[in-house]
């Protein structure tokens, strides 16, 4: 393990996360709120520990695999540790697994909260709060990769840990203008939103907010009803349409860039996640109406929002769906372990995953009346290989299996099983609300301090996509070799 390359690289994220808390430390001094004073210090603290870190020398600059699975991981854990301390500081949280657990929440983009009363907080720590997951939904880590040349360090190790989906190709020779290319479409999507936000009536400040949760598909809100607040059908839709848009594999924004709609059109995963979107909001919709909840328009208009936010883990909300029939809030409970595509800032499981699970079933009923015969496993033109099929199962049986003897280890709360279940799915899916305890009009903060750091442990988890953590447990990746 190359230690020094490690200290480093991690220098450089605490530098980055340092110079990410100015606007917010700028809002503090321009409204005079008291978050600015401890925004101030939590800027010197990072800053400081940061350039510490980085600017020591370090002769073995090469990073491998495992280094780049400890950079990630430890990556995670120190920017939410140093980006909860506004919380702590500006008196706005006294308990420490809180305000880790709202931080980690920010930047894993999964939009679970434990603040009951959100608009209490000041200007600047909301502002902070969201945009965490500005910063989490490419990934502070991919934009580093962007910087890492400059250090003379390659970072495609970094940027395959880091990245969602089974895959993580470059889409152009080099890493690093792989990332700007991401940055440069995520920033552009980012704009567009605030704008169209701007023009339905939204504030400004409301609406950077909202695009930071829509784009970086975290969810979280400065207003306790989520999109709710906003009785505005314009809105609910605009956010919807860019909720699926962030959902969507980034790499097929820049194919339709250069001219490869063909392409896009094609794309199997792509038109997975559409059917799947669709078929769902139908039948909750139909749902909705049959029940004689809402009428046509609305049913169809709030099921649209709520498949769109759930599938693509957003977590954002217009309606208590916890208040819907059975049928509906069972599509919404399966859209928590779908999740949007690869190569997108959505979490969860990921839709290519599924669509691979569909055809490795497929190919073994097709093997039951041909057993000579070799089927492979195509995505579009290409075969997916065996040892991807592997890993999709492996990664299904390790996703279940945390996922059940989560739940028994968070029943130990007392909650009901809807409670503890939907619990653990939110956080490992990085999806944000669920149902019963946490539904979305209740937030985590029933939960003891202890289940509070074990659902941020499970959200790392699930953002990382559970084999980077797991990969650092193996004794082997700890040994020093040449």
């Amino acid at each position: 393990m190359n230690y020094g390359i490690i200290r480093k690289a991690l220098g450089s994220i605490l530098l980055l996360e340092a110079f990410f808390m100015l606007p917010s430390c700028f809002i503090g001094f321009y409204l005079n709120e008291p978050d600015k004073y401890p925004f101030l210090i939590c800027i010197a603290l990072t800053g400081v520990l940061g350039a510490l870190m980085h600017y020591p020398k370090t002769n073995n600059k090469k990073i491998r695999i495992k280094e780049g699975f400890a950079i990630v991981t430890f990556g995670w854990v120190l920017i939410s540790f140093f980006g909860a301390l506004p919380y702590i500081l500006s008196g706005s949280m006294s308990s420490f697994a809180d305000a880790f657990f709202e931080t980690v929440s920010g930047f894993t983009t999964t939009g679970a909260t434990v603040i009951d009363n959100v608009e209490v907080l000041p200007k600047g720590l909301l502002f902070w709060r969201s945009f965490t997951h500005w910063i989490g939904g490419m990934g502070i880590l991919v934009f580093m990769v962007a910087l890492l040349p400059a250090m003379g360090v390659g970072g495609f190790q970094i940027f395959k840990a880091e990245s969602p989906g089974p895959t993580s190709d470059r889409f152009v020779p080099r890493i690093k203008d792989t990332a700007k290319i991401l940055y440069i479409t995520y920033i552009s999507m980012t704009a567009l939103q605030i704008i169209l936000l701007l023009l339905g009536g939204m504030s400004l400040f409301d609406s950077m907010l909202h695009t930071f949760g829509t784009v970086g598909t975290g969810g979280l809100s400065n207003k306790s009803l989520s999109i709710g607040a906003y009785d505005s059908t314009y809105i609910h839709m605009v956010i919807s349409i860019f909720m699926i848009l962030s959902g969507i594999n980034f790499s097929l924004y820049y194919a339709i860039y250069k001219g490869r709609g063909k392409e896009v059109l094609k794309d199997e995963e792509l038109r997975l996640y559409l059917i799947i979107i669709s078929i769902s909001t139908i039948l909750i919709g139909l749902n909705l109406k049959i029940s004689a909840l809402q009428s046509a328009g609305v049913a169809f208009k709030d099921a649209l929002f709520q498949v769109s936010s759930i599938i693509t883990t957003t977590g954002y909300t217009t309606v208590d769906y916890d208040l819907w029939p059975a049928f509906s809030k069972a599509i919404l409970f399966l859209l928590m372990f779908v999740g949007g595509c690869a190569g997108s800032t959505a979490g969860g499981v990921k839709t290519i995953r599924i669509l691979v699970l569909l055809k490795t079933i497929k190919r073994k009923i097709m093997e039951i009346f041909h057993p000579r015969a070799v089927i492979p496993i195509k995505n579009g033109d290409e075969i997916v290989s065996d040892d991807t099929v592997s890993s999709i199962s492996t990664f299904y049986a390790l996703y279940i299996f945390i996922f059940l003897i989560s739940t028994v280890i968070i029943s130990l709360e007392g909650v009901n099983f809807e409670s503890a279940a939907s619990s653990v799915a939110t956080t490992l899916g990085n999806v944000g609300p669920g149902f019963g305890f946490v539904g979305p009009r209740n937030t985590f903060s029933g939960y003891s301090p202890y289940s509070k750091m074990f659902f941020s442990f499970l959200m790392l988890l699930g953002r990382l996509e559970l084999f980077t953590i797991m990969a650092l447990l193996a004794p082997k990746t700890w040994k020093n070799e040449m």
